[in-house]
This record gives structure tokens, C-alpha cells and sequence, in this order.
């Protein structure tokens, strides 16, 4: 029979912490989705302004449905702001807003790891989607190659992820940085934009300790396979 131990002591450990800090993003958005900005900016107003500031009028604004789920999407050439986002005048929305832009000028400036990471999402799709099925078949069939396939594919996803941090922590810093010498906030306001986009940073910091337990959870299995 197979069992796997490690999924126990390893995996669910670190869900664990990723469900924290998505509760605790969630919480601080709320809070601070409270707190209006005194200029009565809206989110779509912010990235507007600063897209045009940094002549990147080209891309668009869209509204999507939900709670954030704002991205940008470079192939569309398009920021989409969520409806917690796109016209609320929170500081939580702000902070929101700029940092999407944040990613559209990483683009334009060239930004290395943003590059890497766009280089690497076919390899990381496949690696997220089969690593775990092709080792764990291979484990059962005691084919070591599948194994070993399957590893591999997923040190894509922990590439992938490792790469995020630099680019969604960079990404916020120059939301952050532009927020406070453009004046858009000021004084607490930009309190509460950074404690949004810090809560928001560590659920990064989550998903890559969800990644780098189930790698080593594939780890120990093929060495316990093998004795």
C-alpha cells in the first residue's frame, strides 16, 4: 500500500500558513477598504494617472468581477481592476491599483526577474498541473524515470515562485514609492496602503513554502522508495 507520510508532515503544515495568510490579506483589505483617501481618488483614477505619467497611455483599464482579483495582463496589453477595486476610494484599493501598474512599468523598464518569470510559465503550467501525478504514478509503479521526470517538473513551479518574490515585492515598493512622492497619499493613508500590499507580498511568500514542502515531500518519497 502507499502511504504518504510526508504529505501529513511536510504539505499540510504549510497549507496551513498559506490559508493564514490569505485570511489575513483578506482581513486587511477589509479593514483598510474602510478607510477612504482624502482627495477621493478612486483605484481606476490612480492607475490612470500613473500609466499616463510614465507614457504607458496605451494600456487599458478594465473592470473584472470579485474581490481581488486585480492582475495585469501583458499580452492584452490591459490592467484589470476588480469591483473592490476599479472605483472605491480606499487606501486598500489605492495601494491596490498602483501596484498592478507597478507590474506594467517592471515590462517597460525590462525588469529582469519579471522577464524570467514570463520566460518560464509554459514549463511551470505543466510542472504545476502533471509533476505531482507523474512522480506519485511513477512511486507506484516503481518506475524511478517518472520519478524523476516528475521532480524536475516541479522545481519549475519552485522557480516560479521563487522568481515571484522579487517581482511582486518590487512591484510594491515602486506602487509604494510613487503614492507618497506624487502625493496621491499621505500620512496614514499610506499606512494602510503598505499594510494592504504587505499582507498581500506574504501570501507569495506562502505559496513558495507550499512549493518547496511538496518538493521535498517528492524528495523523501523517492529516496524512501528506493531503500
Amino acid at each position: 500500500m502507499f502511504f504518504d507520510y510526508y504529505y501529513i508532515v511536510l504539505v499540510i503544515p504549510a497549507l496551513i500558513i498559506a490559508l493564514i495568510a490569505q485570511v489575513r490579506v483578506k482581513s486587511t483589505f477589509q479593514k483598510y477598504n474602510g478607510v477612504l483617501n482624502r482627495r477621493q481618488y478612486t483605484g481606476a483614477m490612480v492607475a490612470r494617472q500613473i500609466l499616463d505619467a510614465n507614457g504607458l497611455s496605451n494600456i487599458r483599464l478594465e473592470r473584472v468581477r470579485g474581490e481581488l482579483s486585480d492582475h495585469y495582463d501583458p499580452r492584452a496589453g490591459v490592467i484589470r481592476l476588480s469591483d473592490s477595486t476599479f472605483d472605491s476610494t480606499s487606501v486598500g484599493a489605492i495601494g491596490v491599483a498602483a501596484h498592478e501598474v507597478g507590474h506594467a512599468i517592471q515590462y517597460q523598464v525590462g525588469y529582469l526577474p519579471i522577464k524570467i518569470r514570463s520566460a518560464i510559465i509554459p514549463v511551470t503550467q505543466l510542472g504545476s498541473s502533471l509533476a505531482i501525478p507523474i512522480a506519485i504514478l511513477g512511486l507506484i509503479m516503481g518506475m524511478d524515470l517518472l520519478v524523476q521526470v516528475g521532480i524536475l517538473l516541479f522545481c519549475a513551479v519552485v522557480v516560479f515562485q521563487l522568481i515571484t518574490l522579487p517581482v511582486e515585492f518590487n512591484a510594491s515598493r515602486r506602487a509604494m514609492e510613487t503614492l507618497s512622492n506624487d502625493h496621491i497619499l499621505e500620512g496614514d493613508e499610506l499606512i494602510g496602503a503598505r499594510r494592504v500590499l504587505s499582507a498581500a507580498a506574504m501570501t507569495y511568500v506562502a505559496s513558495l513554502i507550499v512549493a518547496v514542502a511538496n518538493l521535498l515531500r517528492l524528495l523523501a518519497l523517492r529516496n524512501r522508495n528506493r531503500r
